[in-house]
């Protein structure tokens, strides 16, 4: 095969593809169509195909494939009850908001809240066709030292941006309740973490006081992802290097810009890592040439005209949350409200985090 031809057809692999809708999760795809019309009156008569991506464990994401147009429409899980922890309004508003001043947002195209089209609210906006990358690199994709770095420059760069919006002038000032961020955090997940013990889980009780008797004051309050990872991040195939897309917008709201960096920092694994921390690792920054944790912190800071007078809480904070995150996972799994094997030994990774978490605050004396 011609180089060039291979090259293509690798790219071509490389976008993020939708699979078939799994069976608990079909769409009425008439009735969708239809209401879609009444947006957007240039749409083909035809019913668009309808496909799922199987990513994310929370809202759902489905692929609208027209013939000359594809659209991605965002709905909360089936059988939800609370508007509160799936709210399709709070998302389209912060993307619809920010897609001016941060323009790797996707275009936003037509708001349901008629239940009477699909049971609840959901939204419908543009696809950004691209790679998303994860644990590894996809098959045939290779980067060397210094595009591993550039993309990782990327991707900073892109949380940098976010933080530097003026949440005002975008009309956002409403998005969270702004200063008190970092009390908040540790006082919220501190609860999470008691509600969600079961026997064989650390209860973490040494590193809750420690964040509790060394909090900082909020260095400053910006709109934050929340969920700020390379798998939310979408590449242009025909450069990698190049960030055209930040997706999930779903827990956005405004805090403290290092808090969210703690958060980025927990799932960063890097090549040195021991075996067990690489078996948590979800995207690609053990390569050559991507930057180290202290690298990544010391360049965000530098853009940011950042000095954290005690970067280990930060970092502390950002395993705590993400240990919470994981049992609350586990949670479900050891009372029998979800069969899924993957979670049966995530309690090893909440004592994992623990070990590290208290390893990092002994160094910091």
């Amino acid at each position: 095969m011609d180089k060039a031809v291979e090259e293509t057809a690798n790219r071509e692999k490389w976008i993020d593809q939708a699979k078939t809708v799994r069976e608990d999760d079909q769409l009425d795809a008439a009735r969708v169509h239809e209401w879609l019309r009444e947006q957007v009156p240039d749409l083909p008569g035809e019913l668009p195909e309808i496909r799922q991506f199987p990513g994310g464990a929370s809202n759902l994401t489905y692929l609208l494939r027209y013939p000359d147009r594809d659209l991605i429409l965002r709905r909360p899980p089936f059988g939800h009850k609370a508007k509160s922890a799936h709210d399709m309004v709070r998302e389209y508003r912060v993307q619809s908001a920010l897609k001016p001043v941060y323009p790797v947002v996707p275009d936003m195209v037509a708001l349901c809240t008629d239940e009477s089209v699909m049971g609840c609210d959901f939204y419908v906006m543009e696809r950004i066709k691209g790679m998303i990358l994860r644990s590894d690199l996809p098959e045939g994709m290779e980067l060397d030292p210094q595009q591993a770095r550039s993309l990782c420059t990327s991707v900073i760069d892109r949380l940098v941006d976010l933080h530097k919006v003026d949440y005002r002038a975008a009309g956002l000032e409403d998005l969270g309740k702004g200063a008190g961020y970092v009390e908040r955090q540790i006082r919220g997940w501190s609860d999470r973490c008691e509600k969600s013990l079961t026997w064989n889980a650390p209860r973490w009780r040494r590193v809750r006081d420690w964040l509790h008797a060394n909090m900082p004051d909020d260095v400053g309050t910006c709109i934050i992802h929340n969920d700020f990872r390379f798998d939310n991040v979408v590449l242009d195939p025909e450069d990698p290097q190049r960030i055209i897309g930040v997706l999930d917008w779903e827990m956005a709201t405004l805090g403290d810009p290092l808090m969210e960096l703690g958060c980025v920092m927990s799932y960063w694994v890097q090549d040195d890592d021991d075996r067990l921390y690489h078996m948590l690792r979800r995207q690609p920054t053990n390569l050559p040439g991507m930057l180290r944790r202290e690298e990544v912190v010391e360049y965000y800071c530098d853009r940011m005209n950042l000095r954290p007078d005690n970067w280990t809480f930060y970092e502390v904070y950002g395993l705590f949350r993400l240990a919470v995150i994981i049992q609350q996972i586990y949670y479900r799994y050891h009372h029998k409200q979800t069969r899924n094997p993957a979670f049966k030994t995530f309690w090893i990774a909440n004592h994992y985090l623990h070990h590290r978490s208290k390893r990092l605050i002994r160094r910091a004396g």
